[in-house]
């Protein structure tokens, strides 16, 4: 069956299959006001909200802002959306995420670059030891505030790709890299970030 897109304020977790995962082959899904996001979300309101069709969330340097979904990502999946970082310089898409371990997929200003990297974040702990990690794949990109860059990753067979504004790419091999190959999705900001139109689905 073809899948429908649907425009999504967030990340749809209204119905879950019965292996509780995001999404379904079959269906898509949307949240909308009405339904809280701290139903389907681990997140501090004071850091992310909800306003009309756009998801903002805030950080600062020294405590990263980030909400984290309390349902697994499909074995095979595909996400999309539009990012706006209008403050700092860091904004991440954690992959993954099993206990403390997650893939880092993020858009770097200091450096210039978009990055595939190791992550660990200990819930609660700004420790630099217990948040953030190593880079093991990097594009140079110039990035800036205040620009919505479309934002593009995918993982088929334990292959990741990763792609910003469908010009630059990174790619890898979860296994060969000792990657996360299953877990839960995250949204890290270490400023102030806008999402808009943010979608997943399985794929086959």
């Amino acid at each position: 069956m073809k899948i429908r897109y649907i425009s999504l304020l967030v990340i749809p977790l209204i119905i879950a299959s019965c292996c509780g995962t995001i999404s379904t082959a079959k269906k898509a899904y949307t949240i909308t006001e009405t339904k809280p996001l701290k139903s389907n979300w681990k997140f501090n309101s004071k850091e992310w909200l909800l306003k009309k069709d756009t998801l903002i969330g805030t950080g600062g340097p020294m405590h990263w802002g980030v909400i984290e979904s309390k349902k697994q990502l499909p074995e095979n999946y595909e996400i999309d959306f539009k990012v706006n970082m209008t403050k700092e310089s860091l904004f991440e898409i954690m992959l993954n995420i099993d206990k403390e371990n997650y893939i880092r997929t993020y858009l770097y200003q200091i450096d210039q670059n978009i990055v595939i990297g190791r992550g660990v974040y200990k819930e609660g702990s700004d420790e630099y030891e217990k948040r953030g990690g190593p880079t093991l794949f990097k594009k140079p990109m110039k990035l800036e505030n205040n620009k919505w860059y479309s934002v593009k990753i995918r993982v088929f067979n334990n292959q990741l790709f990763f792609s910003v504004d469908n010009e630059t790419f990174l790619e890898c091999s979860l296994e060969k890299s000792k990657l996360s190959q299953q877990g839960k999705l995250g949204l890290l900001t270490n400023g102030e970030a806008k999402i808009i139109d943010l979608t997943v689905k399985n794929i086959e």
